[in-house]
Parts: structure tokens; C-alpha cells; sequence
């Protein structure tokens, strides 16, 4: 849209802001062809969203600079030059207010898609998401549901401190009615992103953001290595969906079980070549619901378990994890069960290393449980 000096009575009337797409001038949406390409994780969520709301009008999506802008991580870019103002457009800086909108709109037929800017950003919607969204379905018989899906960048590892490096995904898991997905590649980003749309209830969807350009593995002091070169960078360019609940086992071994989810999958395979322990890594990709099979036919197989997440160790969903280990493989359990996460402290700026859980401590978990030995606090 050219550049104007004067906001006239046409303007005020017209429905466009001057700093956005005129929507008369965006293209009709189209699906996207077939074929396979490398995608990193950004590309890829954007291309599940914009499959999706080339598929059904019904889908939009909005945030703070998730319009005009296309995201401070570009997740939604040319999404508004694409499907238009009204599918695609920038919200005030209220998050509460962004789920609010989006349980409405979800009450009345429409499927939006959010964007939370952080995951730290994401308390002031809490009582939406919890009170609302996790509700509608049961307090309304059935009635109405609440098909939003919630995206927002989550975890450490960029040097974002403690207001923009969190892990609150155990506040989550604990709300009945949510779903909770966390994707570790491009590949798993777009599948589950796309069963996330269309699931009939709510689900919030973190992206880990240390993974968005890269499959980071926790060495910091090695260059990062891009998606291109993995398998699962590979993604097809039109829709697909892989399914909630199921988790994929991303190494296969017989030593001991590692449990992890978004980036810290990355960090527990690097921590077992490090250790040189022949384990067994499974993705969870959505914590709830929750793949139980996989994981107890897994410990069963290897007698050891050990749990990797960023957020700080007490109430963190590795506890739940335990919990569920224990009941279901106490006999076939050679070892205590170890958990290797963030620290009890908010997230430090200047010690970003000493928290985030690294191949390192992985490794020296790995080696604990090998000898049957339990390791401490978070270690």
C-alpha cells in the first residue's frame, strides 16, 4: 500500500489500516502443491497454517504482530497478503483478551489460530484458557466447544532471561480439557499443528524457539547445524497430519529409556553418544495425551528410565512422568528413575549454560542409572 501523509474520511471508512495489506488486493487463497522440500521449523508451521486456511475459510489467525509484521519469529509471514485482513491480523497487547476473542469466535463456528509471543507472555490468558477454554465442551453439554489452537515459543537456550526463556508447560497438563503439543522438528511441527487446527477442543501448542533454525543438541560451543540436512527437515508442502497422543522413538536401544520433549530430544541424543550408553530416546510430542504405551513398553524393555525437560525440576512434568513409570514398571525397574532439568531459580541471563540442562548432564544421568545409582536435585 503506498506510503500517505493524511488519514482521510475514506481512510477512516474504508476497514484497512494504513499500515496493513489492502485485503482487496490480496490474492484469492490457494492450496499448496504437492511435493517435498527442506523446511526449518518456522517454515514449516507457517505452512501448515497457511494449508489450512487455504483449505477452510473458517481458520484465521492472529497475535501481537502476527499480522501486518508476520510474527517476531516470522511464523505467520505473507499470511495477511495471502488471505487478507480478515483472516490474518494484528491484535492488541492483551493477552487475555487474544484467548477471549478466539473462545468466541471458536463458540460460533470459526477455528483461530493465536499467537502468544512467549510462553512467559501467556499467564494474563491463563484464566481464559483455564475457566473458558478447557470448559466450554463440559459446561455446555456438548453444545460448543472451543477449537482454538494456542501457539507460543517456549524454553532457554537464546539468551532471552527470565521473562522470555520459560517452560510453563506443566501448568497446562494439569487443566482437564486441554491438549498440550510439543513438536522437536520440522517435519512433527507441521503434522501436529495441523491436527491441532482441526481438533474440535483446545490446544495449546509450544514451539521450542531454540529449535526454530536448527536442531540444537546443547553443545553451545559448537557452530549451530541447520535443519536441511535431517530427514525430518523434509516436509511435504501440502497438508498432512500427525496424529496427538502418539510419540515416535527417535533412537532405539536396550540399556535405559529417555524420556524428553522439544529441544531437550536433541540434547538427550547427544547425550547418549557422549556417554556411550546404548539408550533409548523417545519424543513424547504431546504430553497430553499422553503416549503411555510407548513409554512402558520401552522401560519395560530397557529397566531404566531417565527425564529431560527445561523447566525447574519440582512440580515439572518429569514428576508426573515418574509417577507413571513407577505404577505401570515398578518390576521391571532396574534403577531409580532420574530426572535432569532446569534448576528451582527463575532463569538466569548471565548463567544461561549452568541452567539449561546440556548434553553434559545427561550423560553423567545416563552413566548414575547404568550403575543403579539415583542422582540428586535437577541433576
Amino acid at each position: 500500500m503506498a506510503e500517505q501523509s493524511t488519514f482521510t474520511e475514506a481512510d477512516r471508512t474504508d476497514g484497512v489500516e494504513p499500515d496493513m495489506v489492502d485485503q482487496n488486493a490480496a490474492p484469492a487463497s490457494e492450496a499448496t502443491g504437492a511435493g517435498i522440500q527442506p523446511m526449518n521449523m518456522i517454515q514449516a508451521l507457517n505452512s501448515a497454517i497457511d494449508v489450512k486456511m487455504a483449505e477452510d475459510p473458517n481458520v484465521l489467525s492472529f497475535g501481537e504482530d502476527a499480522g501486518y509484521f508476520g510474527g517476531v519469529f516470522r511464523v505467520t509471514d505473507k499470511l495477511q497478503q495471502k488471505h487478507g485482513l480478515t483472516r490474518s491480523f494484528d491484535a492488541p497487547i492483551s493477552e487475555c483478551g487474544i484467548v477471549a476473542a478466539a473462545i468466541g469466535m471458536g463458540a460460533y463456528g470459526l477455528r483461530p489460530v493465536v499467537e502468544i509471543q512467549f510462553a512467559d507472555y501467556i499467564y494474563p490468558a491463563y484464566d481464559q484458557i483455564v475457566s473458558e477454554a478447557a470448559k466450554m465442551r463440559y459446561r455446555s453439554g456438548g453444545q460448543f466447544t472451543s477449537p482454538i489452537t494456542i501457539r507460543s515459543p517456549y524454553g532457554g537456550g537464546i539468551f532471552g532471561g527470565q521473562t522470555h526463556s520459560q517452560s510453563p508447560e506443566s501448568l497446562f497438563t494439569h487443566i482437564a480439557g486441554l491438549k498440550v503439543v510439543i513438536p522437536s522438528n520440522p517435519y512433527d511441527a507441521k503434522g501436529l499443528l495441523t491436527a491441532a487446527i482441526e481438533d474440535d477442543d483446545p490446544v495449546v501448542f509450544f514451539e521450542p524457539k531454540r529449535l526454530y533454525n536448527g536442531p540444537f543438541d546443547g553443545w553451545h560451543e559448537k557452530p549451530v547445524s541447520p535443519w536441511k540436512a535431517q530427514d525430518l527437515a523434509q516436509v511435504p508442502t501440502g497438508k498432512y497430519v500427525e496424529p496427538i497422543g502418539k510419540a515416535r522413538v527417535m533412537r532405539e536401544g536396550n540399556d535405559v529409556t529417555i524420556l524428553a520433549y522439544g529441544t531437550m530430544v536433541w540434547v538427550a541424543l547427544a547425550g547418549a553418544e557422549h556417554a556411550g550408553v546404548d539408550a533409548e530416546v523417545i519424543d513424547l510430542r504431546t504430553l497430553v495425551p499422553l503416549d503411555i504405551e510407548t513409554i512402558e513398553a520401552s522401560v519395560k524393555k530397557t529397566g531404566r528410565c531417565v527425564i529431560v525437560h527445561e523447566a525447574p525440576k519440582t512440580s515439572g512434568f518429569g514428576g508426573e512422568l515418574s509417577a507413571l513409570v513407577q505404577e505401570r514398571c515398578f518390576y521391571s525397574l532396574e534403577a531409580p528413575i532420574t530426572r535432569v532439568t532446569g534448576w528451582d531459580t527463575p532463569y538466569p541471563h548471565a548463567f544461561e549454560w549452568e541452567y539449561f540442562p546440556g548434553p553434559q548432564r545427561v550423560a553423567d544421568a545416563l552413566k548414575s542409572v547404568m550403575t543403579g545409582q539415583a542422582t540428586g536435585m535437577g541433576r
